[in-house]
């Protein structure tokens, strides 16, 4: 973006559908696209990690996992997002307003980080990736939730095609995992989540790629190598 800052812009994006994501956030961790997220982190991360939930919107996703069992520290640009999620902290349940590319943290600090479809809204998400790499203990976990071809999201990002700035860095799921293996993490699962009408039995022969070409989105998780 030439003439407006990416993270400028995201902020006030951001806080501006801050009211309309806190409204519908409860509804799709618990019964939408979001529910099956925290139990895929359970089989991986043992309780009582350290874990940072970057892009961590309103504090929903991050509540579930301090519920789980988790220490947890929720990262979001916008401030009207850290403000609704702030309702939710305890002596283990923390939020930061604060930039993806930047995190507050130490090197080797986080046991594990959970980014669900924020990667995508950064303006360099492969310094993001080094950035998550930094805060991990060594073999720590990162799971990640990229958008696939079927989620209505990725039209934020439609402007591009006639030459308008936009803050959304739309990726196929497979390119997420090239750049990730390019930054020092090794895939060690992946989940599909799909829209409505679609199961997982129609595609169970499918191959990886077909599957991720059909979802909302691929859940991955991925260990530092």
């Amino acid at each position: 973006m030439a003439d407006v800052s990416w993270q400028k812009e995201a902020k006030n994006q951001w806080n501006a559908r801050a009211g309309g994501w806190q409204a519908k956030s409860a509804d799709m961790w618990e019964n939408g696209s979001r529910k099956g997220v925290c139990p895929f982190f359970a089989n991986y991360v043992p309780k009582n990690s350290l874990v940072a939930d970057l892009g961590c919107g309103d504090g929903y996703g991050s509540q579930k996992l301090n519920q789980a069992g988790y220490e947890v520290v929720g990262i979001d640009l916008s401030n009207k997002m850290v403000e609704f999620a702030q309702k939710f902290e305890t002596e283990r349940l923390t939020f930061k307003q604060g930039d993806l590319a930047n995190l507050p943290f130490q090197n080797d600090e986080l046991d594990a980080v959970m980014a669900i479809n924020s990667l995508e809204w950064t303006e360099n998400p492969y310094h993001v990736l080094k950035e998550i790499k930094r805060v991990l203990k060594p073999s720590g976990k990162f799971c990640a939730a990229i958008l696939g071809p079927t989620a209505g999201p990725r039209e934020n990002s439609y402007s591009r095609l006639s030459g308008q700035p936009v803050i959304m860095n739309t990726m196929m799921p497979w390119e997420f995992v090239k750049l990730a293996r390019e930054n020092g993490f090794q895939p060690i699962a992946e989940e599909y989540v799909y829209k409505g009408g679609m199961t997982e039995a129609a595609v169970q022969s499918f191959s990886a790629e077909l599957k991720q070409s059909l979802t909302f989105f691929t859940l991955f998780m991925m260990e530092k190598e």
